[in-house]
């Protein structure tokens, strides 16, 4: 049995979803015990993350560490590449998203609320995810990985473009997206689960996005 820890609107919850989908692998939702961040929750996962499996008894909490065991456990699709330098490559990608591009988005949470909305923290958080996604472009033209091919980096990158249009949409957040970015994006996002994985967290991202709107007249 497989147990996942999740929250509706959390990424990187979203982003082990796309793997597991992607992997047809079977598993039950929970929310965490006593909400996120309870004591009742760190009796089961000491860390208090989320997302956090228990599979079978086995407790793991991140979403890279769990993503990388289910892996394993299910073998069936493998979403790492054969070869020690692929795989380090794709690890490389995967901790660019996880480091460098996410935690930019993320700072942008506090900006959605209309009410309490900075327009230069808004055109400074643009700023910083427009230099993450022009370095990500230099890294996607010397990606080797094989493009027609879901990867357990990919799965990550997928939620967070998501989040950077909706930003862009409601916020005006001032970004700019290199072409090869652009076409990234579009290739992800005709993968079959993560066609399915946006559709399932659209309600989650639409609800905490109604702040962002102005008082109605």
């Amino acid at each position: 049995m497989l147990n996942i820890y999740t929250v509706p609107v959390a990424t990187y919850c979203a982003k082990l979803r796309v793997m597991m989908r992607h992997k047809s692998i079977e598993w039950t939702e929970l929310p965490p015990p006593g909400g996120y961040g309870s004591a009742e929750y760190k009796a089961i996962v000491p860390s208090g993350n989320l997302p956090a499996m228990v599979h079978d008894g086995f407790m793991l909490a991140d979403s890279e560490a769990i993503a990388e065991y289910l892996n394993e456990a299910f073998p069936e699709t493998p979403m790492l590449p054969e070869t020690l330098q692929l795989r380090a490559k794709a690890r490389e990608m995967g901790r660019f998203h996880d480091t460098r591009l996410e935690p930019a988005v993320r700072a942008m949470y506090p900006q959605v609320a209309y009410a309490t909305r900075d327009a230069e923290a808004l055109a400074a958080g643009g700023a910083i995810i427009s230099k993450h996604l022009d370095a990500l472009d230099l890294l996607l033209a010397h990606n080797p990985l094989d493009a027609e091919t879901l990867w357990l980096s990919d799965c990550g990158f997928a939620v967070t473009f998501a989040w950077i249009a909706a930003f862009e949409d409601v916020m005006g957040l001032p970004v700019v997206w290199p072409q090869s970015v652009l076409d990234y994006r579009a290739r992800l996002d005709r993968f079959e689960a993560v066609e399915i994985e946006l559709a399932h967290y659209a309600p989650a991202m639409d609800d905490y996005l109604q702040k962002a709107k102005p008082p109605a007249q």
